[in-house]
């Protein structure tokens, strides 16, 4: 399923440009002249959809500027925050859209400003080696709008966004695991990966950390655990290459991850990770 873009998500606030007013004039230098807000509006309308956004957040704060109680205020508050985000300058975005919660917190469009943070933090996601701060951040924002607007459209994208987000925290864990388990930190590789296993079961590092539990587990000479953690790896993914290295390893210390039954499969996997199922 393609990934909604905050420009389609923008139409309807797009469609708040009244036409009855066009400038003639569109190399008009942004100074305090009071002119029409209708068509200091336009004008940022225009400089949106020439892609010209930094012009475009000049001109919505121009309308701020002289009409600062006004609904047009309102409005050109939040497409000044969009056209930012567009412009990729994401702090403005961010405080921006921020600024219009604050103000409007009961707006019909309060929705699209809590999804605008959320992207503004996605889309400065950086690969797993590098700190992974904004990621929470992302996280954060990204849960606050499907807790907040459950029906909208920007929960169902944000929903999408938060796997992604969820894969990259994962995976942060999975490498600082691996670091550990290579300089023989073992009790400190098994903290990683059972939190891969614990709080991110559903991404597609799982399968990986379970490996790596049964690995690691081994190496410290734990074969109970071991055993607990090919166990579960078996069941889940019984065709992953991840298991078959579990079952050799495993066989190899005269264990049979096969022969676990039910009963016993959640024992140990209450054991692997306690409270879960």
């Amino acid at each position: 399923m393609p990934i909604r873009t905050p420009l389609a998500l923008t139409a309807s606030l797009m469609a708040l440009s009244i036409t009855a007013c066009q400038s003639g004039n569109r190399n008009e230098e942004i100074a305090y002249v009071e002119r029409p807000v209708e068509r200091i509006y336009n004008l940022a309308l225009t400089e949106l959809d020439k892609r010209d956004y930094v012009e475009a957040v000049a001109l919505f704060n121009e309308v701020e500027r002289q009409h600062p109680y006004s609904e047009w205020a309102r409005r050109s508050a939040l497409m000044s925050a969009y056209a930012s985000y567009e412009a990729r300058r994401y702090d403005d975005a961010i405080g921006t859209a921020q600024r219009f919660i604050s103000l409007n917190p009961a707006a019909d469009d309060a929705a699209y400003a809590y999804y605008l943070i959320g992207v503004s933090y996605f889309d400065q996601i950086v690969d797993v080696g590098r700190d992974q701060n904004t990621t929470e951040l992302a996280k954060a924002s990204l849960t606050d709008v499907v807790r907040r607007f459950p029906e909208s459209d920007y929960a169902r994208d944000a929903e999408l966004k938060l796997d992604m987000v969820e894969d990259q925290l994962a995976g942060k864990e999975m490498e600082i695991g691996r670091w550990y388990l290579r300089r023989n930190q073992h009790l400190a590789a098994v903290n990683r990966f059972r939190t891969v296993v614990k709080d991110y079961e559903t991404t597609g590092h799982t399968p990986e950390a379970l490996h790596r539990l049964v690995e690691t587990y081994l190496s410290l000479g734990l074969k109970q655990e071991a055993l607990a953690a090919g166990a579960v790896l078996g069941y889940n993914y019984p065709n992953s290459v991840w298991y078959r290295d579990s079952h050799r390893l495993l066989t190899g210390q005269g264990l049979d991850p096969d022969g676990v039954g039910e009963g016993q499969r959640r024992t140990f996997l209450q054991r692997l990770i306690p409270g879960g199922k």
